[in-house]
This record gives C-alpha cells, sequence and structure tokens, in this order.
C-alpha cells in the first residue's frame, strides 16, 4: 500500500499540462480509491457469509487494482487522456460487478433472517 500512496502522492502533486489531463487522472485515482474501499468492505462481508474461500474474487479484484495503479504510477504521466480514460472505465466496472455480486449474496441471505 505504500507504493500507492506514494504513486498518489507524486502523481497529484505534479503539476500537468492542461486541467482536462489533471482531472482524468483524478478521476482515475478517486474511482481506484472508491473502489478499494469497497472491495474491503465486500471481501469482509463475504468471508463472514460464505467463508474465506468464497473471497478469491474480491482478493483477485484488489490484486488487479495494485496492477491498475501501479500502471499508473509507471504510465501515468505519459498515459493519453484515451487509456486514463479506459483505466477508469475499467474500474468503473470492476466496481459494477463486486456490487452485483453483493447484491446477489444478499438476496441469498434474505431468507435466512
Amino acid at each position: 500500500m505504500a507504493i500507492a500512496s506514494g504513486a498518489v502522492y507524486l502523481i497529484r502533486r505534479r503539476p500537468s499540462p492542461g486541467g482536462r489531463r489533471q482531472q482524468a487522472v483524478g478521476k482515475v485515482l478517486d474511482a481506484a480509491d472508491a473502489l478499494e474501499a469497497r472491495l474491503r468492505d465486500a471481501r469482509s462481508e463475504i468471508e463472514a457469509v460464505a467463508g474465506d474461500e468464497e473471497a478469491e474474487p474480491v482478493r483477485e479484484a484488489l490484486r488487479e487494482m495494485l496492477r491498475q495503479r501501479l500502471w499508473l504510477q509507471q504510465h501515468g504521466e505519459a498515459a493519453s487522456l484515451d487509456e486514463l480514460d479506459a483505466v477508469r472505465d475499467s474500474i468503473d466496472a470492476a466496481r459494477v460487478k463486486i456490487e452485483q455480486q453483493l447484491l446477489r449474496i444478499e438476496r441469498a441471505r434474505a431468507p435466512l433472517h
């Protein structure tokens, strides 16, 4: 996490040419932060209901988030707006997928209450 935090600090600290590019990087970082927080919550929820083995998709999503953060650290300054938008779209799609999985879990738990 120290690497990811350092990347966030460096990318947000460095001025980038053009407001749109800076906004794109900010949106990617905000989306990544939100997804990471949601994934941690999801992992806890899934482990509480279904056990540790069932949380593997969430752990894989967390690993993917780390890969995306590392990519952003290594390539963020040279990335085009389209590449940054694609990364943000990928993060948003992952968030939607996790939310759908959590909704299915919640529905499965409902009869138990």
